[in-house]
This record gives C-alpha cells, sequence and structure tokens, in this order.
C-alpha cells in the first residue's frame, strides 16, 4: 500500500508538470502541487521507514543465525544429536528463510535471491518439516514426555537452550492437527496457550490457539472442557466466525448427553491438560506399550536366576587361526534365545573409514510391504541406510571376515554390510528379520536369513536401545561392540521370539551396521536339530 502510494503521487506530479505554463499563473493551481509534494515527502518517509525496518529485520535475523551457525558448525553432529535443535532447523530451512526471502523480495536483492535459490533444491520441504515434528511426537510418546519438558530442552539427563517458542508449540499442534491427531494436538495447542499466558510474546494469537484447541479437545470426547476454553475464546473475540456457533452446538451436544445418561452438568477440571489427561488412541502395532516401555528401561524380564545363567568368556571361534593371539571378549545377554555381545569388535578407525564411505550413499530405508513384496518406505521404519561391498575398501573385507571367524559362519552367502544411520526420532518398530513369506528370490537361492549380527559405531546419549519385547530384554548401543543372535531354529523355522526393534533415539544420533547371514552354505556349519525348535 505504501508503494501504491508513491506512485499515485508521483502521477500526480507528472500531470501537474505537464501542464506546468499554467502552474505558474495561477498560485492556486501551484498550492496544489505544495500539496502533491507534501504528500510525496511523506510517501518518501513511508519508503524510508519501510526500508529501515525490513533492513533492521535482516539484521537482526543475520545477527540470530550468526550466533546459530557459529554453535551448530562448531559440532554438527553433536547440535543435531538434539531432537529440538533438528526440528528447528527442519523448520527454519523450509518455512522461516522462505519467509525472510519474501521479505527482501519486496525490494529485490539479486545476490541473496541468486544464493538462495541455487541452494533451495538441497532445502528440506514441507513433508520433511512435518516429519521432524511427528518425530518429536514419537519421543514424547515413546520416553512419556510432557510438551513443557520439550519446550524448555529438558530432555532426559540433558539440559540445553534449545527451546520452542509459542509459534513453534502451535505449528507442532497444526501439523497433529491437520494430520487428524487431535491427541497430539491438544498436548502442544495446550502449551503454547500457557507459554502465552505467562507473558511470551508470539506472532500466533490467543485467540486462535483456543479455536484449535477447543476443536481437537471437543475431538477428544471432553465436552465440557471444548465449551470452557470456546467461552474463553469468545470473551477474547466476540465477533469471531466460528466461536459462537460451536458453543452452541457444544452446549446443545452435551445437554443431549447428560439427559440421555440422567447426569447434572459437572463443570470442566480447572487442571491444566497435560500427559496423562486424555487416552492415547492405539495404533497397529499390538505390543506397542511393552515396546515402549523396555524403550524406556522399564518391565525388564531379567532376573536373578537368568542372571544367574549369563556368562562372559574369550571365544576363539573354535580355534580359528586368526583367532588364537587375540580372542574375542564375548558376553552373554540373554539365555534364550541366546543372545552374546563381542566387546572391541571394531576399532575407531575402522568405524570412520565404514561411516566415510557410507554417507554418500545413505538413502532412507526400505522394508519390503507384505502385500506385494515391493521394497518400499514406512513411518516405522525411520533411519537412513547405505550397502557396503567388501571388494570397495580393505576395512569391510576385514570385518566381513571377522564376522565370519567369530560366527563360524560363512558369510559367502550374506548380504551386503548395512549402515544405517538413525537421527531425531529414529526408530525400527518391532519386526522379524527372517522372511515369513518368501518374496524376495534371493531366498529361493540362499535361504532365509539364519542370523543377525548388528554392530554399534556410536555411543547415544538416550535412547537407541535394541529391544526384544516377547522376551522383555533390552539392549543398549556401546561403540564397538557387536550383538549376535539366531533368527532360525537349526530345523530351518522361524523363531518368533527374536523379534525386536530399534527404539526411538531421544538424545544423539546413531549409528550401525549389519550382517545378515543366510541358510546356504552353513549345512555343516550349523547342522539341523533332531527337533524343530532345536
Amino acid at each position: 500500500m505504501r508503494n501504491h502510494v508513491f506512485c499515485i503521487s508521483w502521477v500526480l506530479l507528472c500531470c501537474c508538470w505537464s501542464t506546468r505554463g499554467d502552474i505558474f499563473t495561477s498560485i492556486g493551481q501551484m498550492t496544489d502541487l505544495i500539496h502533491t509534494e507534501k504528500e510525496l515527502v511523506q510517501s518518501l518517509r513511508e519508503y524510508i521507514k519501510a526500508e529501515e525496518s525490513k533492513l533492521a529485520a535482516v539484521k537482526s535475523w543475520a545477527s540470530k543465525l550468526d550466533a546459530l551457525t557459529r554453535l551448530s558448525t562448531s559440532d554438527p553432529e553433536g547440535y543435531l544429536a538434539h531432537p529440538v535443535n533438528a526440528y528447528k532447523l527442519m523448520k527454519r530451512l523450509n518455512t522461516e528463510w522462505s519467509e525472510l526471502e519474501s521479505l527482501v523480495l519486496q525490494n529485490p536483492s539479486d545476490g541473496f535471491i541468486g544464493n538462495i535459490s541455487v541452494h533451495r533444491q538441497y532445502f528440506p520441504d514441507a513433508e520433511d518439516e512435518t516429519g521432524a515434528a511427528k518425530a518429536l511426537m514419537r519421543l514424547q510418546d515413546t520416553y512419556q514426555l510432557d510438551s513443557e519438558a520439550f519446550s524448555k530442552g529438558k530432555l532426559p539427563g540433558v539440559h540445553s537452550n534449545a527451546v520452542l517458542t509459542v509459534d513453534d508449540c502451535f505449528d507442532m499442534g497444526k501439523t497433529a492437527y491437520n494430520d487428524a491427531d487431535y491427541y497430539h494436538a491438544v498436548l502442544w495447542f495446550q502449551q503454547a496457550l500457557k507459554q502465552l499466558d505467562d507473558g511470551e510474546e508470539a506472532v500466533v494469537t490467543k485467540a486462535e490457539i483456543l479455536d484449535y484447541l477447543s476443536y481437537s479437545v471437543y475431538q477428544m470426547g471432553d465436552i465440557p472442557r471444548a465449551i470452557e476454553l470456546t467461552r474463553r475464546l469468545v470473551a477474547i473475540d466476540p465477533s469471531h466466525e466460528r466461536a459462537g456457533g460451536n458453543l452452541r452446538y457444544f452446549e446443545r451436544l452435551l445437554s443431549k448427553q447428560l439427559s440421555e445418561m440422567n447426569q447434572v452438568y459437572q463443570p470442566a477440571s480447572e487442571e491444566p491438560i497435560q500427559l496423562g489427561t486424555y487416552t492415547r488412541p492405539k495404533d497397529h502395532l499390538p505390543e506397542r506399550e511393552s515396546y515402549e516401555a523396555l524403550c524406556r528401561g522399564e518391565g525388564l524380564q531379567m532376573n536373578e536366576a537368568r542372571r544367574s545363567r549369563l556368562f562372559c568368556r574369550y571365544q576363539d571361534g573354535r580355534g580359528n587361526p586368526r583367532l588364537l593371539l587375540k580372542p574375542m571378549k564375548e558376553e552373554d545377554e540373554w539365555d534364550s534365545p541366546h543372545i552374546v555381545r563381542y566387546l572391541e569388535m571394531l576399532s575407531d578407525e575402522e568405524i570412520e573409514k565404514i561411516k566415510e564411505l557410507a554417507k554418500p550413499r545413505l538413502a532412507r530405508a526400505t522394508v519390503r510391504d507384505p502385500k506385494t513384496g515391493v521394497l518400499t518406505t514406512a513411518n516405522y521404519r525411520v533411519s537412513k541406510s547405505a550397502w557396503l561391498e567388501g571388494e570397495e575398501d580393505p576395512v569391510i573385507e576385514r570385518v566381513n571376515q571377522r564376522i565370519e571367524d567369530i560366527t563360524g559362519l560363512t558369510v559367502q552367502t550374506a548380504e551386503l554390510l548395512q549402515v544405517a544411520n538413525y537421527g531425531v526420532g529414529g526408530q525400527y518398530e518391532p519386526h522379524f528379520d527372517f522372511s515369513r513369506r518368501p518374496f524376495d528370490i534371493s531366498l529361493k537361492v540362499d535361504g532365509n536369513r539364519l542370523a543377525t549380527f548388528l554392530n554399534y559405531m556410536s555411543d547415544v546419549e538416550a535412547g537407541g536401545a535394541t529391544v526384544f519385547p516377547d522376551f522383555g530384554a533390552s539392549i543398549w548401543p556401546r561403540k564397538g561392540t557387536s550383538v549376535f543372535w539366531y533368527n532360525l531354529f537349526r530345523s530351518g523355522e522361524g523363531d518368533y521370539r527374536t523379534r525386536h526393534a530399534a527404539c526411538p533415539v531421544l538424545v544423539g544420533s546413531k549409528w550401525v551396521s549389519n550382517k545378515w547371514i543366510h541358510e546356504r552354505g552353513q549345512e555343516f556349519r550349523r547342522p539341523c536339530g533332531l527337533t524343530e525348535v532345536d
């Protein structure tokens, strides 16, 4: 509008100049020029003010981001290890940098626009921002963290200045709301409202938050609280386009319910909505509660009797020449099914080389669709992976040989070494490593996945355990160690007890590599047993 005023005034001036021969003969007409000039000056001042305001906003952005990038670039992986930092990076690059771009475009700056246009192809998109938001909600559920803990960066064992603002919390709520996930929407809208009531400044208004929160609460079946929140909205904005109608609808609905149930109206609880106020909806995973409890270190089935059957030993691969002088340190993690951990399996140098080879190829990990057999991405497996061949580097060949020496199983029919990185909220929900329906043509050649050899290539500050819900075991990542278990009985039948999961990474970056060892070639290395479950 300011630019329009400037242009209109300029047109008026041009019109006056076009008849300047008459101007100098009429003081009255010249006074019109005085008023025109005054308008021009006022328009010019508004233009300058707008430019200064824009420049001040850009400078403020630059200062804030300069400090932020100094912190993030000093230790990129450590910085992104905190899930709030990862989410805010997604949000900044997808949303806030675009807002800055629009601001600068009001008076085009070729250098900035050219630079941002070149880099835009690498920016996260709306789907990435949504994914990061859902990752925070996944962590919230698994580790039973309330929204306030996240908004203030207070995660277990971690204190950080990574905070979520009112607008961040509101956007989290909208992500859930747009996905019809009213359970999480309520938690995040409530947190946004709390921070706004505490005096924090925000772009979003209280009326906007109450509008979304009241409807989300209604969807959760809490009509009395929906009525109370809608009344607050009406008090703030009596002319709100939906509030009045919603309030009348909620009141009629509650009156009908009370009448049918022959109950008396009870005012909504004055307690703020928090984790546990509403029941989290059930989903596709039957063992969700036990799986998440194990991720938190709860529900472990380890007891003294079982612990007494666990030992540590030196493993020389049944006299393998390469292990005679330096046998592997082997620890029992579980007795039945037998799960062992090998210490000092990978050196730091080997780990760094494997990561170096894998990083350029990391892509979203896939799973096999149970109906079609086609590899596809899935929400229950959130990580990036790469596959490495032994011929690519002596380190990979050496690791493959070491796995064969330790297990006594040939890796000639095994799959390539898979390297995976689990970032913010990265997980792989309960699954079997063995195939129950052999869609993969390689199964007809090399057989099913007989065993899993899993290498931990990083420590994880919080979360990221490997858990077995069927028998209540949690195995925590320890850099340089590996765990090994059989997926099949000696008969070739699947051991359904080995259904396992990679818990979401709460804080940190989890690197693993694994070798899936197949049946073929093991006929004399692991002979069949006498029964189906030997």
